[in-house]
């Protein structure tokens, strides 16, 4: 789908974003609607994200439809959306400018001097929230767009009145291409979206362009040869951050509580300079952690703030988010949606001393399901107990013949149960106290992890 060449929004006055329940375009409705912007949006479906976006007063159309559009100087999209879609076929009708939501962000991110972009195949919600706590702990004001809710925001976006800007930026379809920020963080590289990479190679030349345009200072995960393999020659100031020696920002004297919440000391350049003690657990944190370090140190943050409000920090939503402890089960829920993340959450939680571990996960995508299959089943194995519901297409059709059935068979301890009714009915038929249920995905599993928390607290 082709954007518009919008540069800026000089002459803009309304906008409507279709899909403003996602994640990602929720934010940016809100940042912008509070720089006086009359905002309207669209979705297919009703969605907690959804009731946050009436509550904070834009009109919001259900279903999609041509009538939606109207007299709106500009129409934002999101990059699941096709253009077979009715509000973009009735956009291009009557030439209103059409840009896909990364083209937006692109453009907002010019109007700060300070411009903060956190990339990686993982860990970029809880680095960019780690990031912009500090941030508003420390008075520097920022504006933030996040992956998800942050508590101390009660949502996913903040507009400030500084120069300073944090926010996610995402591989997907180049999407992050179209930022040319200050400061950038790649946390890892990893393979993922497949779909439209096709290869690992394909992975690390995108993350080479995007770090061929950044400003100043690329903070770089030391320890991921992948991120190394990533920005040869780049010509942007580097700092690398990690557990090896030979990083500029390194954890050394590292203990873990008995729920994998890491105290550790900070060097720099082989001085300590820090001591974090992190509430967020699992050795991947720790990454996340020296990334926002690195970051906030850089925006001028004084290192007792940092240690304060990493401290503080106790996670994004759906990032190893506790929901409750019901006659000794306890229930979380994660995003993991990747082999990698799923390994650092199920290795994370086998080492807190629950008796088994229930690992319940809802593939994301059929590409992701086929493609890493082998991948998947390793990482779900760290659990006693796996259930695998039914695929969530997302934006995809099964054109691989592939089904949740397939992932099962790889695991000794499996066992498939499509929807999450059922899945609820079963492990409150199953499960024992001193037990650790987890839901896993990228999709609306968290649903299932809340109905499980409501039936066994009956």
């Amino acid at each position: 789908m082709k954007s518009s060449s919008l540069k800026d929004l000089s002459d803009i006055k309304k906008i409507h974003f279709i899909g403003i329940g996602g994640s990602g375009m929720f934010p940016l409705a809100k940042i912008l609607r509070s720089k006086g912007f009359v905002i309207t949006g669209s979705d297919i479906y009703e969605s907690d994200t959804l009731n946050k976006v009436k509550n904070s007063g834009i009109e919001v159309h259900i279903p999609q439809k041509k009538e939606n559009i109207n007299n709106q100087d500009l129409v934002v999209f999101s990059a699941a959306i096709k253009e077979s879609n009715p509000e973009i076929i009735e956009a291009n009708k009557k030439n209103i400018p059409i840009i896909e939501r990364s083209v937006l962000l692109g453009i907002l991110f010019k109007n700060y001097k300070n411009s903060v972009a956190v990339s990686g195949t993982h860990g970029k919600t809880t680095t960019t929230s780690m990031i912009t706590s500090v941030l508003l702990d420390s008075g520097k004001d920022p504006t933030a767009v996040i992956g998800a809710t942050l508590k101390k925001l009660d949502g996913n976006s903040c507009t400030g009145k500084s120069d300073i800007i944090v926010a996610e930026a995402c591989e997907y379809v180049d999407s992050f291409l179209q930022l040319f920020p200050l400061i950038s963080i790649i946390t890892n590289v990893d393979a993922d979206h497949l779909d439209y990479f096709g290869n690992l190679e394909n992975i690390k030349k995108s993350f080479n362009k995007f770090a061929s345009q950044t400003q100043k200072l690329l903070i770089l995960n030391g320890d991921d040869e992948n991120v190394k393999d990533s920005v040869k020659n780049t010509t942007a100031k580097k700092i690398f951050f990690g557990l090896n020696e030979n990083n500029d920002y390194t954890a050394k004297n590292i203990t873990f509580t008995r729920l994998q919440q890491a105290h550790f000391d900070v060097f720099f350049q082989n001085k300590k300079v820090a001591n974090i003690e992190l509430t967020a657990p699992g050795k991947h944190n720790l990454y996340n952690a020296l990334a926002a370090f690195a970051a906030c140190s850089e925006l001028g943050v004084n290192t007792n703030q940092i240690e304060k409000s990493l401290k503080q920090f106790t996670g994004a939503h759906r990032r190893f988010e506790i929901l409750g402890e019901t006659n000794g089960i306890t229930v979380v829920d994660d995003f993991a949606h990747h082999p990698t993340e799923i390994n650092s959450t199920l290795s994370a939680a086998s080492k807190m001393g629950f008796n088994r571990v229930w690992a319940i996960f809802q593939p994301h995508t059929y590409s992701r399901t086929f493609m890493l299959m082998d991948d998947f089943a390793k990482a779900l194995s760290l659990a006693n107990k796996v259930i695998v519901s039914d695929i969530l297409p997302v934006r995809e059709t099964n054109t691989y013949g592939v089904s949740s059935k397939d992932l099962v068979n790889k695991i000794e301890s499996a066992v498939y149960i499509p929807d999450f009714e059922r899945i609820t009915k079963f492990i409150c038929e199953n499960v024992k106290k001193g037990d650790l249920v987890i839901t896993l995905g990228g999709g609306n599993i968290y649903k299932c992890a809340n109905m499980i928390k409501e039936a066994l607290e009956k």
